[in-house]
C-alpha cells in the first residue's frame, strides 16, 4: 500500500513548496513583469542555481497542473536566452509530467480510472502498442491540454520512458517558440502590456507543427497499411 502511494506523498509537499515559494503570483504576466527586472538580478549572480530552481519550479507548475506553463516557458527565454530557457523548460517540464504520471497511474488512478473509462477505452490500445509515438504527436499539437495527456497516458499500459521520451521530444518545437518570445518581450512587459501567445497558431507556425505531428504516425500509419495487406 505504502509503496502505491509513494509519489502522492512526493507530489504533495512539492504543493506546498510552490504556494510558499509564491508560484501562483508568478503565472502571470503582472507577476513577472513586476519581477523581471529582480529575477534577472538573480539570475546575473547566481546563473547555476536560477537555472536548477528554474527547472524545479517548471516541474512543480506541471506536476500540480497550474494553469500558466506557457508564462514559465516565456520567462525562460526571458532570463536565460532563447536556447538555454527552451532546453530548462522542456527538462522541468518533463520531470513534472513524469511525477504526474506516475501518481496518476499509482494513488490516483482508482478515482480517475472510471471517470476516464470511455475514453481509455478508445486510447489505451494505442497508447499500449504505440505509446511513444502517440505521446509524440500529441505533445506536437498545441491545441492538445498538457494535462489531459498525462492522465490519459498514466490511465494506459505505456512505459514511464516511453512517456517521458515522447514529451521530452514532443514539447521541443513549441517550447523553443515561446522562448524565443521571451527573448524579446522585456520591453512589452515594461509597458505594462501583455505579449501576443496566439501567434502559436498562425499558420506559419501552426501548419509545420501538424505536420510534424503526421509525421511521427507515419509508422504506425505504415504497418496498420501492410498488416491490413497481409
Amino acid at each position: 500500500m505504502i509503496k502505491q502511494y509513494w509519489p502522492f506523498f512526493l507530489v504533495v509537499p512539492l504543493l506546498g513548496a510552490g504556494y510558499v515559494l509564491g508560484v501562483p503570483s508568478l503565472l502571470s504576466w503582472q507577476g513577472l513583469a513586476a519581477r523581471q527586472a529582480e529575477l534577472r538580478e538573480i539570475v546575473a549572480a547566481q546563473p547555476v542555481t536560477s537555472a536548477a530552481g528554474f527547472v524545479l519550479l517548471y516541474a512543480i507548475t506541471v506536476a500540480a497542473s497550474f494553469p500558466g506553463a506557457a508564462i514559465v516557458t516565456v520567462a525562460g527565454g526571458l532570463l536565460f536566452g532563447v536556447v538555454l530557457g527552451a532546453a530548462l523548460a522542456v527538462t522541468g517540464a518533463t520531470i513534472g509530467a513524469s511525477l504526474l504520471f506516475v501518481v496518476a497511474r499509482g494513488a490516483l488512478r482508482p478515482m480517475l480510472s472510471a471517470r476516464v473509462a470511455g475514453v481509455m477505452a478508445r486510447l489505451q490500445p494505442g497508447l499500449e502498442r504505440d505509446g511513444f509515438l502517440y505521446v509524440l504527436s500529441l505533445r506536437l499539437i498545441p491545441v492538445v491540454p498538457f494535462w489531459l495527456i498525462n492522465l490519459a497516458a498514466s490511465m494506459s499500459g505505456m512505459r514511464l520512458r516511453d512517456f517521458a521520451a515522447g514529451t521530452a521530444l514532443g514539447i521541443i518545437p513549441g517550447t523553443t517558440i515561446f522562448a524565443s518570445i521571451g527573448a524579446g518581450v522585456g520591453a512589452i512587459l515594461a509597458a505594462g502590456q501583455t505579449p501576443d501567445l496566439s501567434i502559436i497558431f498562425r499558420p506559419i507556425v501552426f501548419g509545420p507543427l501538424m505536420a510534424l505531428a503526421m509525421l511521427s504516425l507515419v509508422p504506425i500509419l505504415w504497418r496498420r497499411w501492410t498488416k491490413n495487406r497481409g
